[in-house]
């Protein structure tokens, strides 16, 4: 096999890919030395890795807990109305967080899905208060196009975007078990 075949290239990408989604923060002197890669490797797979789009960014997987918030989803069914270009822009523009500012909401998450459910939200908020609030202005910005809605409140996370909660063993503590 070639050594830049598409297939290797391929296989190259996700090994820095893995490392990257274990720790963003790493030096690209440490995940070449985890891949067993040059560093001139590394650094041009993910220059062009981040050119294309494949990688979006980079962020911290925080404790809500620790910054005073509590974690919620939001499960929406659409009525049957199709889809208008007003709803599209509405997305594109992000006009939900912008009326949402006001509630200390972070948006994390917001994705279109296939199954029982069109659209899935994931939130950062203080309080059920102001994830009730979110979901109201959720409702009013796409009023009519919305059947059925669901909030729910994440009440103990043992994996976020494959990193173990370091404080996993508080899961006890949540079900008073010994």
């Amino acid at each position: 096999m070639a050594k830049n075949s598409a297939k290797q290239i391929r296989e190259d990408e996700k090994r820095i890919i893995d490392e990257l989604q274990k720790n963003a923060n790493n030096s690209i002197n440490e995940i070449a030395a985890k891949c067993n890669f040059s560093r001139q490797k590394v650094w041009r797979i993910i220059k062009n890795l981040e050119k294309n789009n494949t990688i979006w960014g980079y962020t911290a997987i925080i404790d809500e807990e620790k910054q005073d918030m509590r974690k919620y989803f939001v499960l929406i069914k659409r009525t049957n109305l199709p889809v208008t270009e007003e709803m599209i822009e509405r997305l594109i523009t992000r006009e939900l967080k912008k009326q949402t500012e006001d509630l200390d909401v972070n948006l994390i998450t917001s994705s279109w899905t296939n199954g029982i459910f069109d659209y899935l939200i994931c939130f950062n908020a203080p309080d059920i208060r102001n994830a009730k609030r979110f979901v109201e202005k959720l409702n009013k910005l796409f009023e009519g196009l919305i059947s059925e809605i669901h909030l729910i409140e994440q009440l103990f996370s043992v994996q976020k975007c494959g990193i173990e909660n370091p404080n996993v063993d508080k899961i006890k503590e949540f079900f008073n078990t010994k």
